[in-house]
């Protein structure tokens, strides 16, 4: 830093004193938050104290922390800017976990805020008193714990820049209630000190061309895209689709990169994974070039790890070094933005590759045959309420709206990943590595806080909405008119498929045998309540749904018993996967080791 840059700075922090709690306001002002997710207590009074006395930074109060996070990363993952939550030291912040895991795994930019016991209590078993910053280091990108007010406002700014900035993710810091209360010097963002966190943005220009040249020379490519893609923001999917366009190449996605191509588009061969088109698995089995964009190779995609592609050259772009070469090793792999690699990418396959698309017709011919054997068809009902039916009339209603989807996790995500064409990026809200259920209903509401006039919808299960329902009263007090659309099957239904497929049909605690009315429930918290439960009858409720201006739970009675199809049973390869019309006893014995194990 400059002589004049160090005296500006000097100059800035003798007029800038402030307590530790306005600095907290201040940094959220000055990082352009407009909302923030959480729950008061004692260890954090001090800055609620400040909220209250101010309109910049609108403060949404949960009813659980886990719902603060997961709100936050909802706000998160459909805006591209970071999440905030506020919480209280103790239970305050293990209660954040959960969300804070979620968000590393999916790789959402999370700021949180937590208080401490002041600093003379800290080791002393103190009320409401915990290891956050040794809790919580497992399962961020980094965190802090601030003793000294004078730092308070730098590491503020450092977490907005490390939560955002490579590949995104949740950062913690914890302040003790005395550092709040302490007075001390406020640095902007401008002057505050340079952090040391600057990842690799640009790629390895000779990598790119090798894949250039890879690309050029393929007979039966791929292309596979992730969350990386949308995180990279609006601009990568744009020239995600060019390159696509360009080169005639056939593309599928991760559950997390879904909307990044369009689902309308005629070169997408629908998701790929354990629950992926067959299309799609089978392209990645057969194809003699991959290009992996912003994707981690996890286990939910590969299948086994020694059958996944055996014939391929794999090109990997990705801005997490760690990522690459981790579970699969791969021929070309550049380490750098999604967007900034996709764009020289464009630029040189513009400039000199030709775009032989005559030669990958037998390619296409072949990814035909897979795409006629329907792996996505199930057995329509006049009588009862198809989920895949559900999730389809659901798309063909709402998609002339401005429409964002969130889920739960189970057979119903599946579904909606299978069913629901998304068109765009950042419309599509799920919880991918750790599979939380409960996530769908208060990500719902960060959605809604960020987009009000917006049409957003949480495709739910009946398990696991009520891990979280308590949001539902959040919703009504921010009068955030979300729709709770539950695939009702009265069961853990992904669980109990398991157990039907796996475990000789022993349905151990996995149907749920007290469920809410959960229409009185929704008039309990003061929104509005529907149920469905005739085919014919289902149109005329998602309108209803759509029209109310109030938070909606919608009680859809679907097949009890309903599998989800295509599946890829655990530690097997893409093109072993179980079809609707497959699934005989023959084929299930074949999903279980020589010892008669369950591979899940």
């Amino acid at each position: 830093m400059t002589g004049q840059a160090l005296e500006r700075q000097s100059h800035e922090a003798t007029i800038n004193q402030m307590t530790g709690a306005e600095m907290v306001v201040q940094a959220l002002r000055d990082n352009g938050v407009e909302h923030v997710f959480g729950y008061p207590g004692g260890a954090v009074l001090p800055i609620y104290d400040e909220l209250f006395q101010q309109e910049d930074v609108q403060h949404i109060l949960v009813r659980h922390e886990q719902g603060a996070g997961h709100a936050a990363e909802g706000y998160a993952r459909s805006t591209g800017k970071a999440g905030v939550m506020l919480v209280t030291s103790g239970p305050g912040a293990t209660n954040a976990v959960t969300a804070l895991q979620d968000a590393l795994m999916d790789s959402i930019p999370l700021v949180c805020i937590t208080g401490q016991v002041p600093t003379s209590l800290i080791g002393s078993d103190a009320f409401q008193e915990c290891d956050t910053v040794g809790i919580t280091r497992p399962c961020t990108k980094h965190n802090w714990l601030v003793r000294d007010v004078n730092q308070l406002a730098g590491v503020l700014h450092e977490a907005f820049h490390v939560a955002q900035t490579g590949r995104p993710g949740p950062v913690v810091v914890d302040i003790p209630k005395d550092v709040q209360f302490a007075r001390g010097a406020y640095t902007s963002p401008q002057t505050a000190p340079r952090t040391s966190y600057q990842p690799r943005l640009q790629g390895d220009q000779e990598q790119i061309k090798r894949a250039i040249e890879l690309m050029a020379g393929a007979k039966k490519p791929v292309i596979y895209s992730g969350g990386g893609v949308i995180s990279a923001g609006p601009e990568a999917s744009h020239l995600l689709r060019e390159l696509v366009e360009l080169t005639g190449f056939p593309i599928t996605s991760t559950l997390m990169g879904l909307g990044a191509y369009p689902a309308s588009g005629k070169n997408w061969l629908g998701m790929l994974g354990m629950h992926g088109t067959y299309e799609a698995n089978m392209a990645m089995h057969d194809c003699d070039v991959m290009l992996c964009i912003g994707a981690r190779f996890d286990d939910r995609i590969t299948g086994r790890l020694d059958a996944f592609s055996p014939d391929s050259r794999k090109i990997h772009i990705d801005i997490d070094p760690s990522s690459i070469n981790k579970n699969v090793p791969v021929e070309v792999p550049i380490l750098g933005d999604c967007g900034r690699v996709l764009e020289d990418l464009v630029r040189l396959w513009r400039a000199g590759a030709k775009a032989d698309k005559t030669g990958l017709r037998p390619w296409w011919e072949q990814i035909e045959k897979w795409r006629a054997r329907d792996s996505l068809a199930y057995k329509p009902s006049d009588d009862v309420i198809m989920p895949q039916y559900a999730v389809q009339r659901l798309y063909e209603l709402t998609k002339e709206h401005d429409v964002y989807i969130t889920t739960e996790v189970g057979q119903h995500q599946m579904w909606a990943a299978q069913h629901f064409g998304f068109e765009a990026p950042n419309r599509w809200m799920t919880s991918g590595g750790l599979g939380t259920m409960g996530y769908g209903l208060p990500a719902a509401l960060g959605v809604q806080i960020a987009h009000p006039n917006a049409l957003v919808i949480d495709i739910a299960g009946d398990a696991s909405v009520l891990m979280t329902m308590q949001e539902m009263s959040a919703a009504v007090q921010h009068r955030a008119p979300i729709k709770i659309f539950i695939l009702n099957n009265q069961y853990m239904g992904m669980v109990r498929q398991w157990q039907q497929l796996l475990h000789g049909n022993r349905l151990s605690h996995s149907y749920t045998e007290a469920l809410p009315d959960f229409v009185k429930l929704a008039e309990a918290y003061g929104g509005h309540g529907i149920r469905c439960e005739k085919p014919a009858e289902l149109d005329d409720a998602i309108r209803e749904m759509i029209e109310v201006d109030l938070p909606v739970i919608f009680d859809c009675r679907v097949a009890n018993l309903a599998n989800c199809f295509p599946m890829i049973p655990s530690g097997k390869a893409h093109n072993e996967m179980l079809l609707p019309d497959e699934a005989t006893d023959e084929a299930v014995a074949n999903a279980i080791d020589a010892k008669g194990r369950s591979l899940v």
